[in-house]
């Protein structure tokens, strides 16, 4: 355990057992999340610069993907850093208190991320379906209250998981097969009934996880009824168009989740898990910066203000 030795009598003390490897491999891992990371972060904080900076995207659109990549960065943020540190130092020991608090985030970011690609869906289907009426419809008041749920039930929801966590009994070092302090890792090591945790998970699944998809789908079913009555074909992919760059993030977010849900090796939770941590963070930016006009607009405009200020 490279030396470390847990106190085991303050409690229980958690020991991060993915990617237990040489310190060759470990140099690697470390070299591979720093540069996943810092892409991560110089993406999201471009998208939030560019939308803060330029006032053509001071819409409902961009407030929407604003918040996301905020939400990104912190999302990511929960997790890899004390995955670098490990692999740098080699030391896999978490402390409890730490370890409950990496849980609280995670779990209040996922569900945000998820509240939020609905909200992103509701603003498509606006566009798409009542274009006339878009600006009347999605008003600022009806933004703030479209992202209330994802930063107001979230956090609410994480808590009272951590609470069910934070009553199950624990002995001694307690390894966790995973990069991070993982519910259904931390679920499995204990020594605690946890069937009424796993009901609530099963309804938490349903209301956080299987509506909010579930309005996506209903409002993308709507979308593509829309286009398809579109009379020309350019006017069906201009329309669509629209909607590419969101369709692909929550393609990749419940892709990835599911996958993950449906896993059944421990190896195959790591690389799953990390996954299903970076992509949409990762891709978030590069999908909205590459597939979309008014991004590629700003950052020119925002470019040459800058060299007239030089000049």
């Amino acid at each position: 355990m490279d030396g470390v030795t847990p106190n085991v009598t303050s409690g229980p003390t958690f020991y991060i057992f993915a990617f237990f490897t040489s310190e060759k491999q470990r140099i690697l891992i470390l070299i591979t999340v720093l540069l996943i990371y810092l892409l991560i972060l110089s993406g999201n904080l471009l998208i939030i610069s560019l939308i803060s900076l330029e006032p053509r995207l001071h819409t409902p659109m961009y407030f929407f993907l604003c918040n996301l990549s905020t939400l990104d960065i912190m999302y990511v943020s929960t997790t890899l850093p004390k995955l670098m540190y490990i692999c740098h130092t080699g030391d896999h020991v978490m402390s409890y208190t730490y370890c409950m608090t990496q849980l609280y985030f995670y779990i209040m970011f996922t569900d945000t991320e998820g509240f939020l690609l609905t909200s992103m869906a509701i603003d498509r289907y606006v566009a798409v379906c009542f274009p006339l009426h878009y600006s009347l419809i999605m008003s600022k008041q009806t933004c703030f209250l479209l992202i209330l749920p994802a930063w107001f039930v979230s956090p609410i929801n994480a808590s009272i998981i951590t609470c069910f966590i934070t009553n199950l009994t624990y002995f001694g070092l307690v390894d966790i097969t995973n990069f991070f302090c993982d519910l259904k890792a931390l679920m499995d090591t204990s020594f605690s009934d946890t069937s009424s945790l796993r009901t609530y998970i099963i309804l938490n699944a349903v209301f956080i996880g299987f509506v909010p998809s579930c309005m996506i789908l209903a409002s993308y079913v709507r979308i593509i009824h829309t286009v398809l009555n579109i009379k020309t074909s350019v006017g069906r992919w201009k329309t669509f168009s629209s909607c590419s760059s969101h369709v692909t993030i929550v393609v990749v977010y419940y892709g990835s989740a599911i996958i993950l849900y449906l896993s059944e090796s421990l190896k195959e939770d790591v690389v799953l898990s990390l996954m299903f941590v970076t992509l949409v963070p990762m891709l978030n930016p590069l999908v909205y910066s590459l597939r979309n006009r008014d991004i590629i607009g700003a950052l020119r405009i925002i470019i040459q203000r800058k060299r007239t200020w030089v000049l």
